[in-house]
């Protein structure tokens, strides 16, 4: 046997191939990642000085708070993290695998492709171009492009595993195929809309069914764009970084499965007390508590594999960062379990504090995993050393404080709005019936956030001046030279290879379906019956149509990104009925393609905001907040009394809510216009009664009209 064995390896070996990894793609991520980096982190820096110097969006429309929040959130989402998945994952994939990528020209489509999204996000966002789903905020036609570019990738990948010369599949591919199926399943079906214009469309979903959607989304982008790429990444990089094994591939296994499967049905969390049915937030409360199991899994899994090279991690910075950042991981998952319980919910929900919750992950898990990434992987393609190891640990040590600095002062902050909300006196009253005295409470500590997130960004200026001199003492190695023997043709399985998930690991497409029918699973059980039996949705017969003039408001409140300040969704609480009016219904939401919920209340909650206040108080209030609000941290809107409102988009909306099921009468879109006039005019002629005069085909009038028609449907007994 000995001897046997012996003359099929020789034969094996001897049949080893050449072939070249494919740095120079690594090299153009790693690049985008960097600089993108900065761009989205300095729009970061930007909207959290806003938000303690208003004036700081320097008089522009382009650069208020609400349109470029979502400019900060894609851009290091999806260009800083996105890039650097792909950096990542293309470095690895090719190792892993023993082979090239599939194809070169899918590499440079895809590279070039991403970039030009990321660029028509740059555009778009800052003209209030948006859809307002949060972390989905691009309009269709981008959305189609991220389909297609997402295509190319998935086609490269998996060409690169049918293709390989490793017969089993690394952990780290588990996770980078659960990451692409994933990914394309929630962009897709979140970006289900109806186009009204070249760069206008409405979601095909409403009210509840489109909160329910969106957070689905949303909670699982954070997953299965934040987390399990960045899984992957860390069980490849570690271990080299380390020169150590993975500590278990049996925990790994345990590990990826539960966490795919579970992770997916933990999106209501973000919609506890909402008007979401309760067995829906039931079971979201109930899979986020699971979920603590296999994100520490994961967690200790990177930890203990350091077991014995802990003295490298005191000498070497890369390390440090891989450590920072898998405990940042553990943390932030921790968190997030606790944060779904309700009565911590309660409290913590649209305040600060999570915003502290997530900053932790971000800043923490992926911010710390990439610059540990870059750090180790650049002087190897480039067959140099790094340039300076000590302003490696000053990045370290400059972003650690950042993180510090940025995540305290939020918990407090969060604390602190969360318990003033609440608190009554004695005599029965809330103790700070105005919002607005909460808001000046946290000042100070918006100020140390914002120092937080600078010292934050010094550390990865920092770092790119270390790599670019790194990169200035070597040269690309642009096609590694690798070798490694072919599989063998009809290859049968011998011995401990006959289990299970070692012959799972040998069939990539059959992984592919396997993970597909897994994630897909948490979703459709709670989806399908909140659109398929109408009990979970009651209607309310007062509940009717927005007018066109309604419409067109509703229309520049998303187009201004007011959803990121200003939540619409009162919740069961007496704090909540005393402050805000009586809480919200699901049958209230029925015709608002989208929702708009929001997620944080920087402002007030505005869903009973219509009758409250005269037309003169808005239009003041939009002109100079501080006038109407001492101490206000909004930012004037002068535009919208210069800017003449686009009636001629009017038909084309009322048919396309037609469409989705909104009970417009046939041909009402001829006579749209007339009615919209005629409302504007009284809003107008209300406003000269005032001494304020404005022309009524002004973008005010139509916001006005918005906002003095929430919650007008339903009013308290």
């Amino acid at each position: 046997m000995p001897g046997n064995f012996t003359s099929i390896n020789i034969h094996y070996f001897n049949m080893t191939e050449k072939f070249y990894y494919d740095n120079k793609i690594v090299r153009n991520f790693a690049i985008a990642t960097i600089a993108w980096g900065i761009i989205g982190m300095t729009v970061g820096l930007l909207i959290a000085m806003q938000l303690f110097k208003p004036a700081l969006n320097m008089g522009s429309q382009y650069t208020t708070f609400g349109r470029i929040r979502p400019l900060h959130t894609n851009a290091v989402i999806f260009a800083f993290v996105g890039n650097a998945i792909f950096m990542g994952v293309y470095y690895s994939l090719q190792r892993l695998l023993k082979a090239r990528m599939f194809s070169d020209v899918l590499s440079k489509i895809h590279f070039w492709g991403w970039q030009l999204i990321i660029i028509s996000a740059v555009i778009t966002l800052p003209l209030g171009l948006t859809s307002s789903h949060e972390y989905a905020e691009l309009e269709w036609p981008i959305d189609i492009a991220i389909t297609l570019i997402w295509v190319v990738f998935g086609v490269n990948m998996f060409g690169t595993i049918i293709k390989r010369r490793e017969k089993h599949m690394y952990v780290a591919i588990w996770f980078y195929i659960a990451t692409f199926v994933t990914v394309a399943v929630l962009h897709i079906v979140n970006s289900f809309e109806l186009p009204v214009s070249a760069f206008k469309s409405y979601y095909l979903y409403a009210g509840v069914q489109d909160a329910l959607v969106q957070w689905w989304y949303g909670h699982n982008a954070v997953a299965f764009f934040l987390t399990t790429p960045y899984l992957g990444m860390m069980y490849y990089f570690l271990p080299k970084m380390a020169q150590r094994p993975i500590y278990s591939y049996k925990l790994s296994i345990l590990h990826f499965w539960s966490l795919i499967f579970i992770y997916i049905w933990a999106g209501p969390h973000h919609l506890l007390y909402t008007s979401l049915p309760g067995w829906a937030q039931s079971l979201g409360v109930a899979f986020s508590v699971m979920l603590i199991a296999p994100s520490w899994g994961g967690m200790i899994n990177g930890l203990l594999t350091l077991r014995g090279a802990w003295d490298k991690v005191r000498e070497d910075a890369t390390l440090k960062f891989m450590v920072v950042g898998i405990t940042a991981y553990g943390m932030a998952t921790f968190e997030g379990p606790m944060l779904a319980l309700k009565q911590i919910n309660a409290i913590a929900h649209y305040t600060d504090w999570i915003v502290a919750h997530v900053h932790v992950g971000a800043l923490g898990w992926n911010g710390f995993l990439t610059f540990g990434i870059l750090y180790w992987l650049i002087p190897r393609i480039y067959r140099t050393s790094l340039y300076s190891k000590k302003l490696a640990s000053f990045h370290f040590w400059i972003g650690t404080l950042g993180i510090i600095f940025y995540a305290v002062p939020l918990y407090f902050a969060g604390f602190t709005q969360g318990l003033m909300w609440k608190e009554f006196t004695e005599e029965g009253m809330l103790r700070y019936p105005n919002f607005l005295e909460t808001v000046l409470q946290i000042l100070p500590m918006y100020v140390l956030r914002a120092i937080g997130g600078g010292l934050y960004l010094i550390g990865v200026i920092v770092m790119t001046y270390n790599l670019i001199k790194t990169v200035g003492t070597g040269k690309l190695l642009a096609n590694e030279p690798a070798e490694a023997p072919a599989l063998p043709e009809n290859y049968q399985p011998q011995g401990s290879d006959k289990k299970l998930h070692r012959m799972l690991e040998r069939k990539p497409m059959v992984f592919l379906v396997l993970s597909l029918v897994v994630i897909l699973i948490g979703g459709m059980v709670e989806m399908m019956p909140t659109f398929t039996i109408k009990s979970n949705i009651p209607t309310i017969s007062s509940v009717k149509p927005y007018t066109p003039l309604e419409l067109q408001g509703r229309d520049l409140y998303i187009k201004e990104g007011c959803v990121s300040c200003h939540s619409q969704m009162i919740r069961p609480f007496r704090s909540e009925t005393e402050r805000y009016g009586e809480y919200s219904k699901a049958g209230e939401f029925v015709y608002d393609h989208p929702h708009l919920w929001g997620s944080k209340r920087t402002g007030p909650d505005l869903q009973r905001e219509g009758g409250k206040y005269g037309n003169a108080w808005h239009f003041n209030h939009m002109m100079d907040p501080q006038t109407m609000s001492p101490g206000s941290i909004m930012p004037p809107y002068e535009w919208l009394v210069t800017q003449s409102l686009d009636t001629s988009t009017t038909r084309s909306k009322i048919n396309a809510m037609r469409t989705l099921g909104v009970p417009y009468e046939a041909g009402y879109e001829n006579r749209a216009n007339r009615d919209l006039d005629a409302q504007a005019r009284a809003i107008a002629d209300d406003l000269q009664k005032n001494n304020i005069k404005v022309k009524s085909d002004k973008e005010i009038i139509a916001l006005i009209a918005y906002l003095q028609r929430l919650g007008t449907d339903i009013k308290a007994k």
